[in-house]
């Protein structure tokens, strides 16, 4: 008999997947050790996963308290971990990299020792004050640039020119001018900037939920979902194609790095979908298309969505409710994408005897989605997210204990704490960097006068407004963290789309969208990279065609802005509904006129009748919604007719 396809079997044949990490994700880039130094790490992650663990089950510090260390951990971390050049991930601890720990330690170890006097000192701080706060502040680029890269650090060091050199600058943009230590002082030393609101999320509930991620991973419901997806879909048209999507929007709970999505649910997709004669760079492009979007899935989401809820001040409960329908229509415009391809090669399934069973993977371990559904529980009952986050933590080690194969055990605990740390480093430097501009943007007033500029440029018309955030947050996307982009087009851009009438949740989710979908546009696109990588395809073809099968999803944010009843917005149970219902066959309907086959091949007239019926069908619009209706069903039924004929015409004379 056939040995089963499963994540288990399979992901051993992919030994590259961490070199492609490392080569395309700078968070996995990292020195490796072992001994002492090893160890070493490990205690550091793993004292301050418990000292996060410590305020969320007993009360947060004081503002500076809670944040400075937390910054001053990652510092530490990043410099013992991370290489001033990538090439040198290989080699040891350089002595500089040992002093720039120490000055980690001090920098945040001064908030501790020196609280008080900070507190009187507000606003007439001393020399000593100024120097360790531009320390901090240069700490804080050089770790961010090791482990986020060159383009997050341009834009802050930008921003802090910009303060100093305020008089020089034209127009609407001169303003006074600041001094290094009223720059310095204010980054560091106060909570508008470095420890603003971005550092005070990850510090609260941020860093948990990252360790909820890790203690899932350690119970195997990466796996589990994997081969359950495997199991479901891998039978059908396509199978191996359409389980990597269901698979990677599962993913998105454990994972909130679309590379790593890619990486981790494509090295076993990608070769069974070219196993059945996908080309490389499709099967590669449908994996980072699909793992790109896990990020948008509720009820985790990634980092940037929880410190959504600070700047909307919405529950998080609620925008994660509120992006439960722009994720389904992304998936839903990728699944249409997939299907609508394999039925035009003729692309089938793979056999039922090799695939998992469904019925022994829910018998066997069904009690591994149980921390899923707590998680949702706790934020529906009305518990924080950081409290949500610790009772979910703690509810992944109990039900690990159900089975042998799950059990965590002690080590497993300790492992889970310090992979948790780990993956919050990346985020913490892009939380970091972007309250630097943040700071900038709020010391200058900057903000209001970018929005007022943006309204200006498109003259207040919605729709140009729109496609200028959306040129603005890919091209931030590009370079940067979905985090960090999304805190600067929350200040920036996101007020612009508010005063020309979207809702403050669609115009947040609508940058928030657009930040992640850079991971997979071309001539930057990631988690395509990554995917060309499993699949040995052309790197920049299988960005082309993974922008093309997101060619619908591209449409999404468009969608929810102008019609945000499909985000909850004022919408009563009998509007969402019909919203819904249309958006979904409009999504069919874009997929089919974008992709040249409905049914069977499409005429381009006919294409041209799709496209234009899907984008009637998703607007909120009955009487748009009727006409539209009207020609998907006329395009249908001529499809149907030709198909049968096309039928009849291969069958051969009685």
């Amino acid at each position: 008999m056939a040995e089963k396809y499963s994540i288990k079997n399979l992901s051993k044949e992919s030994q590259q997947s961490e070199d492609i990490m490392a080569k395309y994700d700078r968070e996995f880039s990292y020195r490796r050790f072992d001994g002492p130094m090893k160890t070493v790490i490990s205690v550091i992650a793993i004292v301050w996963a418990l000292l996060q663990l410590y305020t969320a089950a007993f009360g947060v510090f004081p503002p500076t308290l809670q944040r400075a260390p937390h910054v001053g951990f990652a510092l530490i971390l990043i410099f013992l971990l991370y290489p001033f050049r990538r090439k040198n991930a290989h080699k040891g601890i350089p002595w500089y990299d040992y002093i720039l720990v120490a000055l980690s330690f001090i920098v945040a170890f001064y908030h501790i020792v020196q609280y008080e006097g900070i507190i009187h000192r507000v606003g007439m701080f001393n020399k000593t004050d100024t120097v360790i706060s531009v320390i901090a502040v240069l700490l804080v680029l050089e770790a961010t640039r090791r482990i986020a890269g060159p383009v997050l650090v341009s834009l802050a060091s930008f921003f802090l020119l910009y303060a100093y050199f305020g008089p020089v600058f034209p127009g609407f943009l001169s303003h006074r001018g600041y001094d290094i230590y009223r720059i310095a002082t204010y980054g560091w030393l106060q909570t508008e900037s470095i420890l603003g609101i971005p550092i005070m999320v990850s510090s609260t509930f941020i860093f948990l939920f990252l360790v909820f991620a890790a203690f899932l991973k350690k119970t195997g419901i990466g796996d589990w979902l994997t081969d359950l997806a495997l199991g479901i879909a891998g039978h059908s048209t396509g199978g191996p194609a359409k389980a990597a999507v269901v698979a990677s929007a599962t993913q998105g709970t454990v994972s909130g790095s679309s590379v790593a999505n890619t990486v981790g649910t494509g090295s076993v997709t990608i070769p069974l979908m070219k196993s059945i004669g996908y080309r490389a760079e499709f099967a590669g492009a449908v994996e980072a298309a699909a793992s790109t979007g896990g990020q948008l899935m509720p009820p985790i989401m990634g980092a940037a969505a929880f410190i959504m809820t600070e700047f909307t001040n919405l529950p998080y409960i609620y925008i994660a409710m509120s992006a439960a329908v722009p994720a389904l229509l992304y998936f839903t415009g990728i699944f249409v994408m997939v299907h609508l391809e394999a039925q035009r090669t003729g692309l089938k399934g793979l056999p039922k005897s090799q695939l998992p069973s469904v019925k022994m993977l829910l018998k066997e371990k069904w009690f591994l989605s149980l921390p899923i559904f707590g998680i949702i529980y706790f934020l529906a009952s009305g518990q924080s997210p950081m409290k949500a986050a610790f009772y979910g933590i703690v509810l992944t080690i109990a039900v690990s204990f159900i089975r042998k194969d799950t059990r965590i055990g002690f080590k497993g605990i300790l492992e889970g704490l310090e992979d948790g740390a780990r993956s919050a480093l990346p985020v913490v430097m892009a939380c970091a960097s972007a309250g630097i501009i943040v700071g900038v943007v709020t010391l200058t007033g900057l903000g209001l006068k970018l929005a007022h500029g943006i309204v200006k440029l498109s003259k207040g018309n919605i729709y140009l407004t729109m496609l200028f955030t959306m040129f603005a947050s890919i091209l931030l996307g590009m370079g940067m963290p979905t985090t960090a982009n999304y805190i600067i087009q929350a200040t920036i851009a996101a007020p612009a789309l508010v005063t020309v009438g979207v809702p403050v949740i669609a115009a947040h989710l609508f940058v928030f969208y657009f930040g992640i979908i850079a991971d997979i546009t071309p001539p930057v696109a990631l988690a395509a990279f990554a995917g060309s990588g499993i699949a040995g395809s052309n790197p920049f073809r299988t960005g082309i065609q993974a922008s093309k099968l997101a060619f619908a999803a591209y449409l999404v944010p468009y969608i929810f802005a102008t019609s945000p009843v499909l985000v909850l917005y004022e919408a009563t149970p009998l509007k969402f509904s019909i919203a819904l219902v249309t958006a979904l066959v409009g999504m069919l309907a874009i997929g089919g006129g974008v992709s040249g086959f409905f049914i069977t091949n499409c005429q381009s007239w006919k294409r041209i009748v799709l496209f234009v019926a899907g984008l009637g069908l998703v607007v909120v619009n009955l009487k748009v919604n009727i006409i539209a209706g009207a020609m998907f069903l006329a395009i249908y039924l001529l499809q149907r007719r030709q198909a049968a004929r096309q039928k009849t015409a291969k069958e051969p004379a009685a």
